[in-house]
């Protein structure tokens, strides 16, 4: 086995269990904090395949920004909140359902003619970062939906802030 296989496995593996972690946790902070452990982990999947670019931009934009986010907001909406130990009966069900389900997508996956093909190389003479800059930002390519994000991630800082002020008393 190849060292990069090892690596491979390594964050599959790392992103699975921070995935189940985050899942399963009662404590928003901790939950949040391994989302930031699975897209560290879809980072490193971007270095395997060469996309400096695209792993800068996870770290930067999800780990950096989203997830950081993510956490000043229950951090400040959940100031004096007593944590409940929450118990959800359909839990058995839920694993039973979701292991079956990726008993289902291996099968089908490994049906998959194209499965065991190699990906085709990157011609090098291309200019691969321009080519998405321009993809994302041309009125034909993916603008509307880089701003549609935008607004929604504003929306999201105008609420959590909204919902972190302190009420004012009538008198």
């Amino acid at each position: 086995m190849q060292p990069i296989q090892l690596v491979f496995l390594f964050a599959a593996a790392l992103i699975l269990w921070a995935a189940f972690m985050m899942v399963t946790r009662s404590n928003l902070v901790h939950a949040a904090l391994f989302l930031i452990v699975a897209l560290f982990g879809v980072a490193v999947f971007f270095v395997l395949l060469e996309a400096g670019f695209l792993a800068v931009l996870q770290v930067l934009v999800y780990i950096g920004a989203i997830a950081i986010l993510m956490i000043f907001a229950v951090m400040l909406t959940r100031g004096d909140v007593i944590e409940e130990e929450i118990v959800n009966r359909g839990f058995g069900w839920a694993l039973m359902l979701a292991a079956l389900f990726c008993f289902g997508l291996i099968i089908l996956v490994g049906q998959w003619p194209g499965v065991n093909e190699a990906a085709p190389r990157i011609v090098e003479s291309r200019d691969l970062i321009q080519e998405l800059g321009v993809q994302m930002f041309a009125p034909e390519g993916y603008v509307l939906p880089v701003e549609v994000a935008s607004v929604l991630l504003l929306g999201a800082i105008i609420g959590a802030l909204v919902v972190a002020r302190p009420q004012k008393k009538e008198k």
